[in-house]
């Protein structure tokens, strides 16, 4: 199934002003802290979705553009962020994730991609074949999923003091993939 562009592109243009909402100025008891061992906090998750802007999405659109199935994606390094995000504030991350993102939705933009071009194929280093639009629909997914991982790992924090509610509150019971 093809998606809708437009529609694809407005939610791409949301995230960073959800995420500058829910996070900036909290007490970094929300923002640094996760839900154990491997796992990511809020902080992480905004430098692993600045990493993400600059050498996944919009690179790999232009790889299936330019090569289509004959030259494969270069890997994703899923811990990139973590030396290019020290030393930096969650204030200073925020606004470089929404510099990022609107450059790339400009970018996008002026692809003028057509329909057609949505069913244009790439290659995958590990899943394969995949097309434009999966590409796509798998960004504004990609955003959705770490929108869900930050609420998780922010209820995570309350997980005790909330006693006996949490068999209401369906966040803590869910066991998502925090460090993805």
């Amino acid at each position: 199934m093809a998606i809708n562009l437009e529609e694809t592109i407005s939610l791409l243009t949301r995230t960073p002003a959800a995420l500058d909402a829910l996070l900036r100025d909290l007490p970094e008891m929300w923002t640094l802290r996760n839900e154990g061992d491997g796992t990511w906090s809020a902080f992480d998750v905004i430098g692993h979705l600045i990493y993400g802007e600059r050498t996944d999405w919009l690179p790999r659109v232009k790889v299936i553009l330019k090569f289509g199935e004959t030259k494969a994606f270069e890997p994703f390094d899923r811990l990139g962020h973590v030396k290019e995000s020290q030393n930096k504030s969650l204030g200073i991350l925020l606004d470089e994730f929404s510099r990022q993102r609107s450059e790339n939705v400009r970018e996008l933009r002026a692809l003028n991609l057509r329909a057609q071009d949505l069913n244009r194929r790439g290659r995958h280093p590990s899943l394969g074949v995949v097309t434009l639009s999966e590409l796509l629909a798998t960004w504004a997914a990609h955003d959705l999923t770490h929108l869900h991982q930050i609420s998780r790992v922010m209820a995570h924090q309350y997980r005790e003091a909330v006693g006996p509610w949490s068999q209401y509150l369906g966040v803590l019971q869910c066991a998502g993939h925090s460090s993805s």
